[in-house]
């Protein structure tokens, strides 16, 4: 899963989206959906870092309530992961897949994620 994770991170820092889905592509292809939740998770982890134990965690979004469905997915999926919340986290990949719009979501999570990776070098 790191590896696949790594490989996503990899294909988005270098701005191909075709190899970042490719990558979550063989990863379903390989280990079903739950795989792809897996990578997906790890992305939202590398996002936020460790999770305080307290839970509760707020993060902000301005606009968000005016952004695309992949924009809010991946703002609410790593809010689920902020407060170590599984259940939610499950619930909007099942509801990416039922809209068929997760190969969206998954690309907007690694774009997000390298961005806040950037971020922190700066």
């Amino acid at each position: 899963m790191l590896d696949d994770a790594t490989a996503v991170l990899h294909s988005a820092l270098s701005g191909d989206g075709a190899a970042v889905v490719g990558t979550f592509d063989a990863v379903v292809d390989r280990s079903g959906l739950a795989g792809a939740y897996g990578v997906a998770w790890c992305l939202a982890a590398t996002m936020v870092g460790d999770v305080p134990r307290s839970g509760g965690a707020a993060l902000e979004f301005p606009g968000i309530d005016n952004a695309g469905y992949d924009t809010r997915w991946v703002a609410r999926f790593v809010s689920a992961y902020a407060n170590a919340d599984a259940d939610t986290g499950e619930a909007l990949f099942g509801a990416a897949v039922a809209d068929g719009l997760l190969p969206d979501c998954l690309l907007t999570l690694a774009g997000s994620t390298v961005a806040t990776l950037r971020s922190r070098v700066r």
